[in-house]
C-alpha cells in the first residue's frame, strides 16, 4: 500500500453514540430505501415552500451558482425586493422557490439575480414559456441578433436563443405565427415545439438552388472577361448573383441593425456593398456567395450535433399495445396511465417504464445505461423506455407516465446541460462583444483617417477598411467553444454518462484524484459467502443448520447465507423457538438441541472453548470477512465467512483511468482497517481512509483538496451526498434507477458499475484539447489576416474565406467528439 490513510488515530464513534457507525449492515440498508438515520436524503431534498392563500408561488432554475454560499447570496438579494414574501436557493438542484403577495413582484427577479452575476429562468407554467425550434443561426451572434430584435416588440416579456441546441424560449403574448414571422424577417426560421419530439429541420430546396445559380453567374462573369464579353455584362452578371445570394444576409443585417445588433450579416453585406460602390463587382459578388456557402455548410455540420438530443427522442415509440380486459388495443404514450398493463413482444422497444408483471426476457438497455451485454429481466424487474426486448413476451405494469420516464429525465438534463455556458465558453462571449465593435470602429477610422492625412487614396484605403469589416466578426471563436461541449455532451449521452453542463465537462478534464465509496462502487454491495469452514460433522450438515438459523433474518449477512445454502442444494431442518440477540445473532431449537449463528462476542458469553477459534477469526477478520460462528453452548460445529467482493469492472476501471491520468485513486469506506486494507489491496487503489462516518468523507475529499488535488467523489447518489457535494466533481453511479442521483450529481454513470468513468474523463481531456485548438486556430487566422491587410496582400474574398474556412473547421473539429469511442 503506498499510501495508507486509515482513520484509526482518531476513534470511531460506536453505534450507541450515531446509528451510522459505518458498518457494511448500515450502508446496505441506507442502499434499499432508507429510513435509517444514516440517510443523507435530508441533505438533498428539497424544501418545497407552502404558499398561503393570498400569495403565488413560482419556481426558477439559477444557473451560475459554484458553492452553497452563492444560494445564500441569492436569497438575500431577493429578499430585498418589494413583495417578496420567502425565497428559498437550493444549491445541489439550481432551483428557487419564490413566495410573492402578487405576480407583478417576479418580474424584478431576473435583473435582481443577474446583478448579482448569474442567470435564471422560470420552470413553471404560471411565466407561459414556449420553445421554438430556430434555423440557419451558424453562430453565436446570430441568437444574440433575434434576441434583440424580439425585444423591440411590446408583445415578447422575454426571449432566450441558445445557438448550440438551435432553441428559442420565449415568453409572449402575441399569437406563435407572429413570432415565427418575426423571426423569419431577420433570416432565420422557427417552429413550435408541440410534439413530444423535436421536428427534424429540412434544408430548403430553393435556398441551395439559389446559391448553386449565383455561383454559375459568378463563373460565367469570370470566364467572359477572358473571351470578349463587356465588362458591363460581366459586371451585371455580378450584380444578379449578388442580390441572389446576398438578398437573405442583407434582410437580415437590417433588422440586426435596427435592433442594435452588430452581426456577421451587418460586417458581410457592409463588405459586399462597399465593394460594389467601388466597382469591385467579382469581390463584391465572390464574398457573398462564399459566405452563403459556408452558412450552408455550417448549418449542416451543426445539425449533426444537434442530432445527438434528436436521436435520444426517437429512442421511446410514440404507441404501445395496452392490455384491456380480455383485448390489446394500440394507444399513443400520452393516454396511457401508470398501472396500465403494456404488451412488448420480441425486437420491439419498450415504451414507458415499468416493472416486468409476467414473462422473460433479455433486455438491451444500451440506449440508457451503455451496457453492450443485454440484461436478463424477469417478473418483478425494472424496465425503461426506449430499452428493446431481445426476446420473449413481456406484460409491463407501468410505473411511470411519458414525462416522468428516465429516458425523458436523460433528454430534459442533456438539453439543460447544452444550454448551460461553461466558463470558457461565457469568456469568449465577453470577448466577441467587446472586439467587434472595437475592430468595427477601427474599420470605420481606417477608411476614413490615412486618406484625409493623404497617406494613401481613398480607394485603396476605403478596400482595407472593408476588409477589416469582415475580419470584425470572431465567428469561428465564438463557436470553437459550444460546438465542441455539445458534440462531447451528446457523445455522453448516447453511452450512458450523463454529463450536466459545459462547467463539468471542464472540471472532469481537470481531475487529478478519484474518491470512491467503497460499498456497491468498488464493490458489488451484496455480501457472498466466501468460506465455510468445518470443525465438527460435514460441510452439508453444517450449511443445513445455518440455513435453519438465518432463514427468518432479514440481515444482508443472513441473506447471503440462506442464498449460499440454497445455491447448493441444501435443505433446511425443522426449527422452533426462534430468538434474535441483537448485536450478537440469531438461535433456534433443532430436534431438541439449542443452536447459535453470532459473532464472537456471542459464543464467549457461553461456556464453549475458544482457544483454537480465536486466531482463526482474526485472520479472516483481517482479510476483510464477517465472520458468523455456528456452535452449541457445548461445542462450535464450524463458521461461515461473508464478504464483499470486488465488482468485475473495478480493476480494469481503475487501471484505464491512471491510464488517463488521474495521480490517485482513493477508497472510502466506514469499514474496519483490516477489511479496508484487504479491499484497497485487491482493488489496486492508491490509498484509503477506513472507519468513516458519512460526515467524515467530507473531511477526507478537504483533506485530498488540501494537498492539492483537484477531487471527484464517486458514490451512488443517496448515503453519499455530502461528499459529493463537497468535491470538485460529484459523479453518481446507478442513475437509470435513482432518481435521487441523476439530481444531485454533475456527472451520473446511468449503469450501475464503474466502466464508463474512464470514457468520461477522456473525452473530458479530448473536450477540452479540441477547444484549446479551436481557440488557438481561430485567433491564428484571424492574426494571421489582421496582418496581411495592411501589404496589401490580403483580398475581400480571402478574408472571407478566412472567417467562414475556418468556422467550418472549428465545426468540424468539434464534430470528432461525437465519434470518440470506449
Amino acid at each position: 500500500m503506498s499510501n495508507q490513510c486509515s482513520g484509526s488515530d482518531k476513534k470511531p464513534q460506536t453505534k450507541k453514540d450515531s446509528c451510522c457507525s459505518g458498518g457494511e449492515a448500515t450502508e446496505a440498508i441506507a442502499k434499499e430505501k432508507t429510513t435509517s438515520c444514516c440517510s443523507s436524503e435530508p441533505q438533498i431534498k428539497e424544501t418545497s415552500i407552502v404558499p398561503s392563500l393570498d400569495s403565488e408561488k413560482m419556481e426558477f432554475r439559477v444557473q451560475g451558482m459554484d458553492c452553497p454560499a452563492c444560494a445564500k447570496t441569492i436569497e438575500k438579494g431577493i429578499r430585498t425586493l418589494t413583495d417578496i414574501k420567502e425565497v428559498h436557493v437550493n444549491y445541489s438542484t439550481a432551483k428557487m422557490q419564490v413566495v410573492a403577495h402578487n405576480l407583478s413582484a417576479f418580474d424584478p427577479i431576473e435583473g435582481q439575480i443577474k446583478k448579482l452575476g448569474y442567470t435564471v429562468e422560470p420552470i413553471n407554467e404560471k411565466r407561459k414559456l414556449k420553445t421554438y425550434t430556430v434555423e440557419g443561426m451558424d453562430c453565436g451572434s446570430c441568437a444574440k441578433s433575434i434576441e434583440n430584435h424580439l425585444n423591440l416588440h411590446s408583445s415578447v416579456q422575454s426571449v432566450n436563443v441558445n445557438f448550440s441546441t438551435g432553441k428559442m424560449k420565449i415568453e409572449h403574448t402575441n399569437s406563435p405565427e407572429e413570432i415565427v414571422s418575426e423571426v423569419s424577417k431577420i433570416g432565420f426560421k422557427a417552429t413550435l415545439d408541440t410534439s413530444r419530439t423535436a421536428s427534424q429541420p429540412v434544408q430548403k430546396k430553393n435556398e441551395n438552388g439559389l446559391l448553386i445559380g449565383s455561383g454559375l453567374l459568378i463563373a460565367l462573369g469570370f470566364a467572359g472577361s477572358f473571351t470578349g464579353v463587356s465588362t458591363l455584362m460581366s459586371s451585371i452578371l455580378y450584380a444578379v448573383a449578388m442580390i441572389l445570394s446576398g438578398y437573405k444576409p442583407v434582410k437580415s443585417a437590417y433588422y440586426s441593425l435596427r435592433s442594435r445588433s452588430l452581426d456577421m450579416n451587418v460586417l458581410m453585406s457592409a463588405a459586399a456593398i462597399g465593394a460594389a460602390f467601388i466597382g469591385e463587382w467579382l469581390e463584391g459578388a465572390t464574398v457573398v456567395w462564399l459566405f452563403a456557402l459556408g452558412n450552408v455548410l455550417q448549418n449542416k455540420s451543426i445539425e449533426q450535433t444537434r442530432n445527438s438530443i434528436r436521436n435520444l427522442m426517437d429512442l421511446a415509440p410514440p404507441e404501445a399495445w395496452v392490455q384491456a380486459g380480455l383485448d390489446v388495443v394500440k394507444k399513443t404514450v400520452e393516454d396511457i396511465s401508470i398501472g396500465d398493463v403494456i404488451i412488448v413482444k420480441p425486437g420491439d422497444k419498450i415504451p414507458l417504464d415499468g416493472e416486468v408483471f409476467k414473462g422473460e426476457s433479455s433486455v438491451n438497455q444500451a440506449p440508457i445505461t451503455g451496457e453492450s451485454i443485454p440484461v436478463d429481466k424477469q417478473s418483478g424487474d425494472n424496465v425503461y423506455a426506449g430499452t428493446i426486448n431481445e426476446h420473449g413476451t413481456l406484460e409491463i405494469k407501468v410505473t411511470k407516465l411519458v414525462e416522468d420516464t428516465t429516458i425523458s429525465k436523460i433528454i430534459h438534463l442533456v438539453e439543460e446541460a447544452q444550454e448551460q455556458k461553461a466558463p470558457t465558453e461565457a469568456f469568449i462571449d465577453k470577448f466577441a462583444a467587446i472586439y467587434t465593435p472595437i475592430v468595427f470602429g477601427l474599420a470605420l477610422l481606417i477608411m476614413v483617417l490615412p486618406p484625409l492625412l493623404t497617406l494613401g487614396t481613398w480607394g485603396d484605403w476605403f478596400y482595407k477598411g472593408l476588409e477589416l469589416l469582415v475580419i470584425a466578426c470572431p465567428c469561428a471563436l465564438v463557436i470553437s467553444t459550444p460546438v465542441a461541449i455539445v458534440s462531447a455532451i451528446g457523445n455522453a449521452a448516447k453511452n450512458g454518462i450523463l454529463i450536466k453542463g459545459g462547467t463539468f465537462l471542464e472540471k472532469a478534464g481537470a481531475i487529478t484524484a478519484i474518491a470512491f465509496d467503497k460499498t456497491g462502487t468498488l464493490t458489488e454491495g451484496k455480501p457472498k459467502v466466501s468460506k465455510v469452514e468445518v470443525l465438527e460433522g460435514t460441510e452439508e450438515e453444517l450449511l443445513s443448520i445455518a440455513f435453519t438459523l438465518e432463514n427468518y433474518s432479514t440481515h444482508p449477512i443472513a441473506k447471503a447465507i440462506v442464498d449460499y445454502a440454497k445455491s447448493q442444494g441444501i435443505s433446511s431442518k425443522e426449527g422452533e423457538l426462534y430468538k434474535s440477540i441483537v448485536g450478537k445473532g440469531v438461535q433456534a431449537a433443532i430436534d431438541g438441541v439449542n443452536y447459535y449463528a453470532g459473532n464472537l462476542t456471542l459464543f464467549k458469553e457461553m461456556t464453549v472453548s475458544l482457544d483454537q477459534l480465536n486466531q482463526n477469526v482474526l485472520e479472516l477478520q483481517n482479510q476483510g470477512k464477517t465472520i458468523v460462528i455456528i456452535g452449541t453452548e457445548q461445542k462450535i460445529i464450524g463458521l461461515i465467512a461473508v464478504s464483499d467482493t470486488i465488482r468485475e469492472s473495478t480493476i480494469s476501471s481503475l487501471k484505464a483511468l491512471k491510464e488517463r491520468g488521474i495521480r490517485e485513486t482513493v477508497m472510502l469506506t466506514g469499514d474496519n482497517e483490516g477489511t479496508a486494507k484487504m479491499i484497497a489491496s485487491e482493488a489496486n487503489v492508491s490509498r484509503y481512509f477506513a472507519e468513516l462516518l458519512p460526515e467524515d468523507k467530507v473531511t477526507a475529499i478537504k483533506k485530498l483538496q488540501s494537498e492539492g488535488y483537484k477531487v471527484a467523489m464517486v458514490g451512488d447518489g443517496i448515503n453519499d451526498a455530502p461528499a459529493l457535494a463537497a468535491a470538485d466533481l460529484g459523479i453518481a453511479m446507478g442513475g437509470a434507477g435513482t432518481d435521487t442521483a441523476m439530481e444531485t450529481a454533475d456527472i451520473v454513470l446511468m449503469a450501475d458499475n464503474l466502466d464508463k468513468l474512464p470514457h468520461t474523463m477522456k473525452l473530458s481531456k479530448n473536450a477540452l484539447s479540441i477547444i484549446k485548438q479551436n481557440i488557438w486556430f481561430s485567433i491564428i487566422i484571424k492574426a494571421i489576416a489582421l496582418g496581411l491587410i495592411f501589404p496589401g496582400w490580403l483580398t475581400l474574398w480571402m478574408a472571407v474565406l478566412s472567417d467562414t474556412g475556418a468556422a467550418l473547421i472549428v465545426i468540424l473539429n468539434a464534430l470528432r467528439l461525437l465519434k470518440d469511442k470506449e
